[in-house]
């Protein structure tokens, strides 16, 4: 099985092009805020992905918490697939399942104690894949992601063991440790923003690094 590459923070065309040429399975947009050092604004998001060729994927990243707001922040940027930051209340998932049907839904689990397991219940019925990152949804100043760090790999690998869904796996990957990563997580993908970055630009060597890396992972996993 090949392990996708998404890579987040995609904040202009040039960029998407950039990543969509290195042969990325998504793009991601940070439609959090202004807080946010990769935020882009929603008419810039949906100028991108107008322009994004298939099969590649676009994940809308939204901090909204009912399906209303989220549905309405979707007709906004017409992404491929929404990723929901917050622990949003399971009827609201449901909700949305009901009113975007055809909309790719990726529920954010972050890891900070095998308590996440517990979502694999929760939300199953109502999305189409979880994404595993390493934020503090409840933490004073909250952090849905972004953080450049790692979680405990091996909670992730009980996740995608359970997990009836694809489960990506994001937080502090980059070409050193993404290899490691996939051997023991498993992941369906990968997702990273800041680990193919270089003074906050995408960086093509790091980008071309790391998909060489994803590659070599497989190989190891699957060889012919």
């Amino acid at each position: 099985m090949r392990t996708r590459i998404k890579v987040c923070g995609i904040a202009s065309a040039d960029e998407a092009r950039l990543a969509v040429a290195a042969g990325v399975d998504a793009l991601g947009f940070n439609c959090v805020g202004p807080s946010s050092p990769r935020h882009v604004a929603d008419p810039t998001v949906a100028a991108i992905t107008t322009l994004t060729p298939p099969p590649v994927a676009t994940f809308l990243l939204t901090v909204e918490r009912t399906a209303e707001a989220i549905a309405a922040h979707v007709r906004r940027t017409r992404p491929s697939t929404v990723q929901i930051l917050w622990n949003i209340d399971p009827a609201e998932s449901a909700r949305l399942a009901e009113i975007e049907p055809d909309l790719r839904r990726v529920q954010v689990v972050h890891v900070e104690s095998r308590a996440a397991l517990e979502m694999i219940q929760a939300y199953s019925p109502y999305v189409h894949a979880f994404l595993l990152d390493s934020g503090s949804p409840n933490a004073a100043t909250p952090e849905l992601g972004g953080t450049g760090r790692p979680h405990d790999w091996a909670i992730s690998a009980e996740f995608v063991d359970a997990s009836p869904l694809p489960v990506f796996l994001a937080g502090g990957l980059t070409p050193a440790n993404v290899g490691a990563a996939i051997r023991q997580v498993r992941p369906f993908g990968v997702d990273l923003s800041s680990g193919v970055r270089t003074a906050g630009q995408l960086d093509p060597v790091k980008l071309a690094d790391f998909a060489l890396a994803v590659r070599k992972a497989d190989d190891a996993l699957n060889p012919a």
